[in-house]
């Protein structure tokens, strides 16, 4: 059998192609085009046991072209994958070398290959966040605006159904008005796209079965089911409760030796649209459901806001991996008995 790494950059790519004794058959540096590619790999078709591709930001054409020729890829966890610090000299062969030879031991550690149709929906939701974020820094410097020229004040409510005849009706001098009208602009046309993109997604995520579920939970509206459910993919492939939790960065990162602390582990190690969409649920929850608020004061008596509210965030998230798991609705009393 035969095994492949391919170490993957912006513009140029290294690919190894190694046999059963880790001896190189392969190795060059090519552009990132698709055809280059699989010309290089196809005398190695019949006994290429698999394909490894780094997880770059950039990895989608490489993965789908690779899955659409027939081979077999696996997309390397590169946060998972740590060479021998001993090395005095490692590059993009080394890399790639190592990628093939943790596929001929299969102890590869692998991420998750999202279907390329609900990626794009998923990314989908992504661009909404990123847009609501854009929307909220301009929303705050208008607020900010009002305040250093009145001392007032001014709700992100109102910043958003502002005209640019209201804000001449402020009486501000010609320059501040021309600023916040240029905010004003952004925040509309970003509230357009963000409206126009919410139609989209919930057009194809309301039918669903699993949409259906999450909203149920307190605290998750259709924006977060949305994200919850897009971001969690096929619920089997969380083989326990514990590992959902961690994807969603709503577990501690400890290293202990002889039963004491030696330091943290990688805290950012998972999902953080995931992470961001519990935070965000808890917060709702403890705010309207009387269940929610209890529990989440009862660990707030005991440590602090920001940990009684991970707390609630981590509660949340593994009922929805039952609720997911076992296609049940949300029970409270299951839930904060």
């Amino acid at each position: 059998m035969k095994y492949s790494g391919i170490d993957l950059h912006s513009n140029n790519n290294v690919i190894v192609v190694s046999d059963a004794a880790d001896r190189i058959l392969c190795k060059r540096r090519v552009p990132n085009e698709l055809k280059t590619v699989l010309a290089l790999l196809e005398p190695h078709r019949e006994e290429l046991a698999g394909v490894v591709v780094e997880a770059t930001y950039n990895w989608y054409w490489l993965v789908d072209g690779l899955q659409a020729a027939g081979y077999r890829v696996y997309l390397a966890n590169t946060s998972a994958i740590k060479q021998y610090e001993g090395l005095k000299h490692s590059d993009d062969d080394s890399d790639a070398m190592h990628l093939a030879h943790l596929l001929r031991l299969g102890i590869v550690p692998t991420g998750y290959i999202c279907p390329r149709e609900e990626r794009a929906l998923r990314d989908l939701a992504r661009k909404r966040l990123q847009l609501n974020r854009s929307r909220t820094a301009h929303i705050l410097a208008v607020e900010n605006i009002v305040a250093r020229q009145t001392g007032g004040r001014m709700s992100g409510f109102a910043v958003k159904q502002l005209t640019v005849e209201e804000l001449k009706k402020l009486g501000q001098l010609e320059d501040v008005t021309l600023a916040m009208s240029a905010n004003v602009a952004v925040i509309q046309t970003l509230t357009a796209q963000i409206e126009k993109l919410e139609a989209r997604l919930l057009k194809q995520v309301k039918p669903r079965a699993e949409f259906k579920l999450l909203i149920t939970v307190p605290g998750i509206g259709e924006v977060l089911a949305t994200i919850i459910m897009l971001e969690t993919g096929t619920i089997e492939r969380f083989a326990q409760v514990g590992n959902f939790a961690s994807y969603a960065r709503c577990v501690d990162s400890k290293r202990l030796s002889n039963g004491k602390k030696k330091g943290e582990g990688n805290v950012k190690n998972g999902n953080k649209y995931l992470a961001w969409a519990f935070i965000e649920a808890a917060n709702f929850a403890r705010r309207f459901c009387p269940e929610a608020k209890r529990f989440y004061e009862r660990k707030k008596a005991h440590t602090n806001t920001i940990v009684a509210t991970k707390a609630l965030a981590h509660k949340l998230a593994r009922a929805c991996y039952h609720m997911l798991k076992d296609q049940v609705p949300f029970d409270v009393k299951r839930c904060f008995s």
